[in-house]
């Protein structure tokens, strides 16, 4: 009998509806706005922030072109904003602490958390589920229900500073750290440690030199986003860290607030902007990792 080939079957092409996409590109305005009138309004006088937030001249174009361009000219100030707000807030002082900080947290919660998921999953006794349960409570208790008793544990153990505060960040971004890099070590066979270990490394060395390596997509993720978290956190600094010695920039920018209540709202907006400008260019060099990470991290063994 004369057999026939199976023809492979042609993909489809997914289509999207016009209509859907237009509905979707309107949402990411409205998410963005609020982003692009600060940074409009960090280049303005002062009294043209709130008198026209959403416009660019004082002057209508239908007023004639040189008006409008006069107006242009008469709303905005350049980078004037940008000086006041570092001179004002101390602004390189408070960025040194808040990189130190985001790092060194970052790489204390990546390291330390890996480690303690390798181990949970691993050697299956009662207690190492028990570090798993109490590692999963903490993501369910609020954090407003532990701040105070947080804020004198830390003033007790002097940890009022910014090497002390990696310690608290720690403690407060292990759930979520370890929850995800213990789904992702369930998905590594155990042959290929146990392979490194006839090959003669001991524990440690198997575990930086083999699994950790093999774990990339998930460290890259929770990297990604305890930066984010620990970057903009105004709350836990603002009640750990010694506010009159160390400032980082969520602190800074609230210290623009006078105590008779006026704010100069140019040198705000500037200085909003200069806080979100290094964690954006972080997650867009980045984010490619954080859905392959996730995805990874929900892999069950």
């Amino acid at each position: 009998m004369k057999q026939t080939k199976a023809k492979p079957s042609s993909g489809r092409t997914l289509k999207h509806s016009g209509f859907l996409t237009a509905i979707f590109a309107i949402i990411s305005l409205a998410w963005i706005s609020p982003l692009l009138i600060v940074l409009l309004n960090s280049f303005k006088r002062k009294a043209y922030i709130f008198k026209n937030p959403f416009g660019i001249s004082t002057a209508s174009i239908f007023d004639g072109f040189e008006k409008w361009m006069a107006g242009i000219s008469k709303t905005f100030v350049g980078f004037l904003n940008y000086s006041n707000a570092i001179k004002k807030t101390d602004f390189w002082h408070s960025f040194g602490y808040s990189l130190f900080i985001t790092v060194g947290s970052v790489l204390l919660i990546v390291i330390c958390c890996s480690m303690c998921a390798w181990f949970i999953t691993r050697v299956q006794t009662w207690w190492t589920k028990l570090i798993y349960v109490f590692c999963l409570f903490s993501m369910v208790v609020p954090f407003q229900m532990v701040m105070f008793t947080l804020s004198k544990f830390a003033n007790m153990l002097h940890l009022s500073n910014p090497v002390g505060i990696l310690v608290v960040y720690l403690g407060f971004g292990a759930g979520l750290a370890v929850f995800m890099f213990c789904g992702f070590v369930k998905s590594i066979p155990v042959e290929i440690e146990e392979a490194a270990m006839i090959d003669g490394c001991n524990p440690l060395q198997a575990y930086f030199l083999v699994v950790f390596p093999i774990m990339k997509p998930t460290v890259i993720t929770v990297a990604i986003l305890d930066a984010m978290w620990v970057w903009n956190d105004y709350l836990l600094p603002s009640l750990v860290l010694n506010v009159n010695k160390y400032r980082t920039i969520p602190i800074a920018v609230q210290y623009l607030k006078q105590s008779h209540g006026q704010i100069d709202w140019g040198a705000m907006m500037a200085v909003l902007v200069l806080a979100i400008l290094p964690i954006i260019i972080f997650y867009i060099a980045a984010q490619k990792y954080i859905i392959k990470g996730v995805a990874a991290g929900a892999v069950k063994g």
